[in-house]
């Protein structure tokens, strides 16, 4: 049992014997006293704390109402004290109980007033209240009828989301590419991307992230792979020469990209350049492995682009006698005194 676990039944265990000796002094009666006196005393130093910080806000409104309510939870804790007039007090509690009740009710559907929470999404819908008709609707579960209120009022992200949920893809990715279109934001065009997805329309799909790539280069690659996926050879290629392009540019700053250059370059068919890439993948690796040794793996990646077999052999067993090295210097360190001892 973990010492949490030992406080909360030492705390219960002790809470029931206090129990115990007030009934063994004074009854049961005494017990409900204490029991709704400490309940009262609890309810008022909150509202008093909530009343103050709330008028030291310069919030007046709220702060007369639960100055109301912080009167009446002390003269709660009055009576209950001095055991009178249970009658008002028993009222007290259903007051305070239905309020609670109310409140839960109010903040379930916060953006609604309150004649609007008994009249149906249809009736709002007839008002022109389509935002409370759009509430009403998504919580009867009519996604559909919820993304034409949001439409209405020209909340399209709000419209896209509700389509989602109705399984209606192909509309929110429509509504996405409008997105785009009026705010040239690249999230939109992401996100249809994947609703086109989700819509099984693979050539829309394909078109999303097309323009995606536009924006965003590094993804021509995955361009490329869904344009194969979809049989289109020449839009494959037109995406694999663009990405190729990118990585050419990427490379001149960071070496490891000439890793994807060669491989764009061997897939187009392209091999002097991709021997070229190759050749400075593996100096930039040789460079990389001199101060960290986990890189003679990909220093025998590049061995075996070039076709250089025996080098690739030779660059492998490096970084296995590597990794034998740390695996060992691993099992030495977690062997702690205490095992050995237990083991011995």
């Amino acid at each position: 049992m973990d010492k949490l676990k030992a406080y909360l039944i030492g705390f219960l265990i002790a809470i029931l014997a206090i129990a115990a000796g007030i009934v063994w002094y004074g009854g049961w009666k005494l017990l409900l006293q204490v029991i709704l006196t400490l309940g009262f005393l609890g309810v008022t130093l909150m509202l008093l704390f909530f009343t103050g910080l709330t008028l030291y806000a310069e919030s007046w409104k709220y702060g007369a109402i639960l100055a109301i309510f912080t009167a009446i939870s002390g003269y709660g804790l009055y009576l209950s004290a001095t055991w009178r007039n249970l009658n008002v007090v028993a009222g007290i509690i259903v007051f305070f109980v239905a309020i609670v009740a109310f409140g839960i009710w109010y903040i379930s559907e916060p953006d609604l007033g309150l004649a609007d929470r008994f009249r149906s999404a249809e009736k709002l819908e007839r008002a022109g209240k389509y935002k409370a008709a759009a509430r009403k609707y998504e919580k009867a579960g009519n996604y559909l009828k919820a993304a034409e209120m949001y439409e209405k009022l020209g909340w399209m992200e709000s419209a896209a989301w509700a389509y989602e949920k109705a399984e209606k893809y192909e509309k929110a990715a429509e509504i996405y590419e409008a997105l785009y279109d009026k705010e040239k934001d690249t999230y939109y065009l992401k996100e249809a991307h994947e609703y086109w997805k989700k819509a099984g329309n693979m050539e829309r799909a394909a078109k999303a992230l097309e323009r995606y790539a536009e924006e965003e280069p590094w993804f021509w690659e995955d361009v490329a792979k869904l344009y194969e996926e979809l049989g289109n050879e020449e839009k494959a290629r037109e995406a694999w020469e663009k990405a190729l392009e990118y990585y050419q540019k990427e490379a001149q700053e960071e070496g490891v990209f000439y890793e994807d250059v060669g491989n764009i370059a061997r897939r187009l068919g392209k091999e002097e350049l991709a021997r070229e890439a190759y050749e400075k993948f593996l100096e930039y690796c040789l460079k990389e492995a001199e101060q960290d040794p986990m890189w003679w793996k990909h220093v025998a990646e590049a061995y075996d682009y070039l076709g250089e077999k025996e080098k690739a052999e030779e660059a492998r067993k490096k970084y296995e006698e590597y990794r034998a090295k740390i695996m060992r210097a691993n099992e030495e360190t977690s062997n702690f005194p205490e095992e050995k001892e237990s083991q011995s």
